[in-house]
This record gives structure tokens, sequence and C-alpha cells, in this order.
């Protein structure tokens, strides 16, 4: 069958290859995968990968074999794969721990845009209560970020989107953003909540805007540059400040499941901002480096 494996050669980070059929275990699913969702990290970092081996964590498809211990959804279902190894391929054995089945109503193509972006936000914003609370999205025409918006705005927060530049800022008040902005000095807000996907010196800023007993959640550094806080800027009165990092891979399934539930309740959409067919997997990945994309990008397996 064929699958797209890591490269890291001149012509990475991904190529087409032929590679051998799956064989599931009796606690895994096969499923035949109709479409792919790509992570700027994953295709950035493939160095943390192995030469050769299929990648990707985000799909969606159809089961073809149910798991032949009972577990998981039964053939014929329509299944998201979420943060689960080796996805990028036509079909796959998983486990039904990375499955969430996807309900009547919801495009399967729009499934695959969950994963990694979907539940990273998802888990970081119910770590606190937001009702009434000030947010700060970094990075908000991302994938994550797209979710981020939507997914506070309905927990009942006062959204600040913060974005790279002006034309990256179109749809976010749309989707819940009480305020779009291009810089943090644009606004005295301070900030119970910050999801960073950024990093770098944004992350200094954002933590002189965060509020007492706040919480800065670093979930990415697509920026590539060092955070250095200068002396001092650690010290403060009042509540404490902290920062949190985040690397949860715990199984996906209970997530994807609420996500998915949200969309075919017309209260989450999917940030599809390039949607294609995997033979161009070239040009969506040099898309996606460029920040050509705002939100997420899936691609039909065909």
């Amino acid at each position: 069958m064929r699958a797209l494996v890591v490269d890291h050669g001149e012509a990475g980070p991904v190529r087409f290859a032929d590679v051998d059929e799956p064989v599931p275990s009796s606690d895994e699913a096969l499923v035949e995968i109709r479409h792919i969702g790509l992570n700027f990290g994953e295709l950035n970092y493939v160095d943390q990968w192995p030469a050769g081996a299929v990648h990707g964590h985000d799909a969606a498809g159809v089961v073809v074999r149910a798991a032949s211990d009972g577990s998981g959804p039964p053939e014929g279902t329509r299944v998201a794969l979420g943060m689960s190894a080796h996805a990028w391929a036509e079909r796959v054995a998983v486990s039904p721990a990375s499955l969430g089945i996807v309900p009547e109503g919801v495009e399967l193509a729009d499934g695959a845009a969950l994963g990694i972006a979907g539940v990273t936000a998802l888990r970081v914003l119910r770590k606190r209560s937001l009702l009434a609370r000030d947010v700060l999205i970094t990075g908000a025409s991302g994938g994550v970020g797209h979710f981020a918006v939507q997914l506070a705005a309905l927990a009942g927060a006062r959204v600040t989107a913060l974005v790279g530049s002006p034309d990256r800022a179109a749809g976010l008040r749309e989707l819940g953003a009480d305020q779009v902005l291009t810089d943090l000095a644009e606004t005295d807000a301070r900030f119970d909540l910050v999801l960073d996907t950024v990093g770098g010196p944004l992350t200094v800023q954002a933590w002189r805007a965060l509020a007492e007993g706040g919480t800065i959640h670093l979930v990415g550094y697509s920026s590539g540059q060092d955070t250095t806080f200068p002396s001092g800027t650690l010290f403060g009165f009042g509540e404490p400040r902290t920062i949190a990092t985040y690397g949860d891979m715990t199984p996906t399934s209970g997530e994807l499941t609420d996500l998915l539930g949200l969309m075919a309740a017309g209260r989450l959409s999917a940030p599809v901002g390039l949607r294609g067919n995997w033979q161009d997997v070239g040009d969506a990945v040099r898309a996606l480096f460029a920040r050509k994309v705002h939100g997420k990008i899936v691609l039909d397996v065909v």
C-alpha cells in the first residue's frame, strides 16, 4: 500500500513509498484512511522520527475490520484518528483509544482536522473555569488557535486573538474573538489564561500581561526563537502566576468524541484553510511553512 514516510533528505520532510500492509493486534481496528490532517510540528521537526517510518498522527476514515476482541467501533463506522502514530497511509491499524466516532452530519474530512490541534486546545482550556475570564490565544490563525478561540468563547471567556499580521485576522471575530490584535502593545488587558503556540519573545510579553493567579500554557514554539526573561521579570507580588508546559499524549478518544459532538451540534467548526489531494503534499507543506494557510490543511487520500 502507499504511505507518506519520513524523509530526512532535501526532498523531505515526507515522501511517498510502498509499505507493508498493517497487521492489527486483537485490540486494534483496521481503518481505511480517506483524509489526513497536517500539523506544523510533526513536519517542521521531522528529525524526531526515524527515516522511512510512516508519518502523521491525524486522519479520518472508515473501519474495514473491527478489533477481534470486540472492543471499539464495528465495521463500517466513520472515525477520526487523533495523535495516532503512522496515520498517513491507505490503511492503519489503530487502538480504539485513539478513535472518535464521526456523527451523521459531520463531514469526514472535518474529523481529520481535529486531532492534535483540537485535542490540545480542549485539554488546555479545561484546566480552569473560563466563565467571564480574560483569555489570550497567540498564533490564533493556526489550527490550535482556531479551535481555541471557538472553545474559549463557548466556555464564556472574553477572548483576545493575537495574530502575526492583519491579513491573518480574517474570520476570528466570527469564531468568537472579542478582539483581534497584531501586537500586545495594543491592549492594557490582563489575562487570566494564555494559550501560547508561538514562544520566543512573545511569551515574555504575554507574561507581563498576565493577571495575578494567571497561567501561561506553552503548547508550541512556532517562532523558533529562544525565550529569554530579563532579570527581575519573574519576580512579583500577589497571587502567584505560573508557566505550564504541555505534552499530554494520553488516549484521545474522549476528547475527539466531545469535539465531534460539538461539531454535530453546530457549535464548533473545523478550521480547514486548505483542502487538496495527498499527491500534492509537497505543495501543501510549502504553503504551511510559508504561513500561507489559515487553520488546518486536510488532504484527501485518493
